[in-house]
């Protein structure tokens, strides 16, 4: 199998991803999925094996071919590849990815180019529908420069005009695929609409929020995300979709007023998270929904003809333009064109690791189910490290793959849950720490229960939390800061893992402590929260010293204190915040490993002992204290104390905090 093909990196839309021609990749589909996790380096949340950039957004593929329709020029195959997971699946669609088509097709020699603009028809193959892609071809060749801009990508390029032609009831032969334009699942009524994209549109109102909230708003109401699953689980069925619990269709889209009567403000998820921005397919599926009558997105009444509306969306708009025939019930969607741009990044050689692929001997040998610890914050921060340090070690130890799958979201309530209701039988653990399994129960009602849910396996380590600014703050000792606060109040910005995070009830408490208020941000994990710290956007965090350490140590951050009740050997001469004259600030961070409620004792001792083997294994130690983190193994009625001792101390901390104050004052911090 050759290993060294050819590719091309394209910026399609607001996506990115390689492009490859058919006849680049191996034969048959197996092949080609590994020829594509290996292009991506999907096994790895970081992708740093490939060329995904450790988002859904850029982990696609455009798969490139003469078309074998008789009315079109290309047939274009999209391919969602995982982020840490090995997986490829080509039954979702990408309008993004397919501005890059015809430029592509184009200059690989596909379709001859005219002179100023060439139409190029795409027959989408997930879909089975067409497209006429414009480009701008001055001189007969393919131009990326121009003056269209689009929301969500910096600077100006040449525009490239999308006309979807047939794309309505592509995926399940309907419009709207249950029959009605309104259905009402457990009371809340719904759209379902296969339009581009297959769709379940609510009512933002309807569900308790506004629809203007921003995606990392969303995605911390676990709340909210759960009624949105069950909504979409009980459409899917509805829209003849089957079981779409493992599925990324129908997308679920919480819709509400517009600015002005031709938009329409909608929020689109993926369908597990809020979408940064928006798809190109899901604004032609809300578009129509908006511009035909009797749907829960309708606005005005319209004639027929062509219509120009606007999808609002969290990082700016999609400019849509809709062509209806008919009126009243009677009307539809004829067509539906947008303009997007797109980037030629580079081209050359992609070389393919050996792993991806199956040899002859593994082919034969049985293979065993991997086990997989799902990680509740982002890549690259501390939890996520650790998990990889033991994965690598553990998956020797036990002689099967170990993989890391990193599901961040609603402050890790999303992946507690997933985890809560996986089958107990030792192959879906949780990497949980202090976060999941004790503050935020504490904090909030959630839909898992932190005690009853898991079955400990063991205690992993336990990390201090350090307060730590951007260089650029001039304060260089924590009462300096105190005073900059209290003259300016909210001249500082603190950055947080999310709601019920260390970082985010240190930073309360700290406030509480010194009398002194800071606006707040939170992520999706310590990684991109300390990202934004250092980059300067944000100025305070309060980190674990794990995921502090290399940024202290390279002076891209600057310690004030320890969140602790002592100081630390690494730091000797930096004092604890009680020292400094605040009290009440005590967080260590603790990590352990979990598996679902009733897995068996068996499978729980050989992880255990697993663990601890890698916990006693002096690489790691080392590895652990290089970054200000200790290893902590023992049995798992260890972990199980320490989550019931830190569970009753974070619930009475919420309901009568240390200093004496009640919860709502504790809380107004904590919003």
């Amino acid at each position: 199998m050759n290993k060294v093909i050819p590719c091309v990196l394209m910026r399609a839309g607001t996506s990115r991803g390689p492009f490859f021609l058919r006849e680049w990749l191996p034969e048959g589909d197996e092949a080609r999925d590994q020829a594509l996790i290996g292009a991506i380096g999907a096994s790895d949340p970081l992708q740093l094996d490939g060329v995904g950039g450790g988002s859904t957004l850029n982990s696609k593929v455009a798969i490139v071919s003469r078309s074998a329709q008789p009315d079109c020029d290309l047939d274009y195959l999209f391919a969602q590849v995982g982020v840490g997971h090995r997986s490829v699946d080509t039954r979702p669609n990408c309008g993004n990815m397919l501005s890059g088509v015809a430029p592509f097709g184009i200059e690989q020699g596909l379709v001859r180019a005219q002179d100023g603009v060439t139409k190029v028809r795409v027959f989408n193959v997930n879909t089975r529908s067409r497209i006429d892609v414009t480009v701008r071809t001055p001189n007969g060749r393919v131009t990326y420069e121009g003056d269209a801009r689009i929301d969500g990508v910096a600077g100006t390029a040449a525009p490239i005009l999308l006309d979807f032609l047939d794309a309505w009831g592509a995926v399940t032969g309907q419009v709207f695929p249950t029959g009605n334009r309104i259905d009402h699942i457990d009371g809340t009524a719904v759209t379902c609409i296969d339009a581009a994209m297959p769709l379940m549109i609510v009512r933002a109102a309807d569900l308790g929020v506004t629809g203007r909230e921003k995606p990392v708003a969303l995605d911390a109401n676990a709340a909210l995300l759960a009624r949105i699953e069950s909504l979409r689980l009980q459409a899917g069925r509805m829209m003849g979709l089957g079981d779409v619990s493992s599925s990324v269709i129908p997308k679920p889209v919480l819709v509400s007023e517009g600015d002005a009567p031709n938009s329409v403000t909608s929020r689109y998820f993926t369908p597990h998270r809020c979408h940064a921005s928006h798809a190109v397919t899901g604004a032609i599926g809300v578009a129509s929904a908006f511009a035909l009558p009797g749907t829960v997105a309708s606005g005005i009444a319209r004639e027929a003809g062509r219509h120009k509306l606007v999808v609002l969306h969290p990082a700016g708009q999609i400019d849509v333009e809709v062509e209806l025939a008919g009126q009243g019930d009677a009307a539809e969607v004829k067509g539906a064109a947008l303009v997007r741009t797109a980037r030629k990044i580079m081209q050359g050689e992609m070389h393919l690791p050996d792993y991806v692929f199956s040899r002859p001997e593994e082919a034969a040998a049985p293979t065993q189910k991997p086990i997989t610890i799902i990680v509740p914050t982002a890549a690259g921060g501390g939890n996520d490290t650790m998990a990889r340090i033991i994965a690598s070690k553990m998956g020797r130890l036990l002689g099967q793959e170990v993989l890391v799958d990193n599901r961040a979201g609603a402050n890790g309530a999303i992946a507690s849950e997933f985890v809560a209701r996986a089958e107990p039988d030792g192959h879906t653990l949780m990497f949980g720490y202090v976060g999941t399994h004790a503050m935020n129960p504490a904090l909030q009602k959630l839909g898992y229960d932190p005690v009853r849910d898991f079955e400990p396996i063991g205690l992993v380590g336990s990390s201090p939390t350090l307060m730590v600014v951007h260089p650029s703050v001039s304060a260089h000792r924590v009462q300096d800061l105190v005073s900059q606060l209290k003259a300016d109040p909210g001249s500082l910005i603190y950055a947080s893992a999310g709601d019920g995070t260390p970082p985010h009830f240190a930073a309360a408490l700290f406030q509480l402590g010194s009398g002194t208020e800071m606006a707040g941000v939170k992520f999706d994990g310590a990684g991109p929260a300390i990202s934004d710290v250092v980059s300067g956007r944000t100025q305070i965090m309060f980190p674990s010293l794990f995921t502090a350490h290399p940024f202290v140590r390279g002076g891209q951050l600057r310690a004030l204190g320890v969140a602790g009740t002592q100081r630390l050997q690494s730091l000797p001469t930096l004092p604890t915040l009680s020292e400094a004259g605040i009290g009440g600030v005590d967080v260590t961070q603790w990590y352990g490993l979990f598996a679902p409620a009733k897995t068996p004792e068996p499978i729980i001792s050989r992880l255990n002992q697993a663990l601890n083997a890698v916990l006693a294994d002096a690489a790691v130690i080392a590895q652990f204290r290089d970054h200000g983190a200790s290893v902590e193994p023992g049995k798992p009625d260890a972990l199980r104390t320490t989550l019931r001792d830190e569970l009753l101390r974070w619930k009475d901390l919420v309901a009568q905090d240390a200093l004496g104050d009640t919860k709502m004052r504790l809380a107004a911090f904590l919003e």
